[in-house]
């Protein structure tokens, strides 16, 4: 059989998927996937397109529903919005958007999100119109260059693997070298790096895959600390 047309990713998200509140966050819209949205069809689009209905649903992307370690750094700049306000501000990873948008609502002068899925990025671009902000959408892998010309990296969710966090954690430091700050979010997942972690804050957000029911866990909102820095700190007196 010939294979179908690709499906176009913004078209498919506004038919399938529902524009609602975020959890926790609801000064946020988004579109996020449900039972009936047939997201397999956007991942793989050789599935065949009139598969039943009821079928179960592959393993959701990630750009389509809120993780804790973007939901908390959305909470916590907008309750704090002077973290962005006025800064050149980049979301790194920025899945669905959400830490972008806040940081836009917030007040920050100029928002940059890099996203590698093109599903991602149309759902980037999407919600941030349902929001009425603007941001600028780098679609490839930052991490293996320069950091760019910003004045704050926020990163929700960003040590959800070994090997992502190998890659993540050399961006960072370049970004510390260049004298960017860098705000971490995470509900404490294994391979964050804690020793190289303060926490500032914490907010009561739910986390992918949580039952809707389920009860508000805690996550924290880090910033991200150079190895020197770190290690004057613990220095013992002489």
């Amino acid at each position: 059989m010939p294979n179908r047309p690709r499906l176009d990713p913004a078209e498919f998200i506004k038919a399938n998927m529902r524009l609602v509140p975020v959890p926790a966050l609801p000064e946020i819209r988004f579109y996020t996937a449900h039972p009936g949205s047939g997201l397999r069809r956007l991942v793989d689009p050789e599935d065949d397109i009139d598969a039943d209905d009821d079928a179960p649903e592959p393993q959701p992307p990630y750009w389509a529903y809120a993780w804790a370690g973007g939901a908390v750094l959305a909470r916590h700049i907008l309750d704090n919005p002077m973290t962005v306000a006025g800064r050149r501000v980049l979301d790194l990873g920025a899945g669905s958007g959400i830490v972008g948008i806040a940081a836009a609502k917030a007040g920050a002068s100029e928002v940059i999100a890099a996203e590698i899925d093109r599903n991602g990025v149309a759902a980037i671009g999407l919600n941030a119109a349902a929001n009425g902000v603007e941001i600028t959408i780098v679609h490839q892998d930052i991490t293996t260059g320069p950091p760019p010309a910003v004045d704050l990296v926020l990163a929700g969710d960003v040590f959800y693997g070994h090997e992502v966090a190998l890659r993540v954690t050399p961006f960072l430091d370049r970004c510390l070298a260049a004298g960017i700050e860098v705000l971490v979010g995470d509900p404490r997942r294994h391979d964050l790096p804690l020793a190289r972690l303060r926490l500032l804050a914490e907010h009561q957000v739910p986390d992918f895959g949580d039952a809707k029911d389920a009860t508000l866990k805690p996550s924290g909102v880090f910033r991200f600390e150079a190895e020197t820095a770190l290690a004057g700190a613990i220095k013992p007196s002489p």
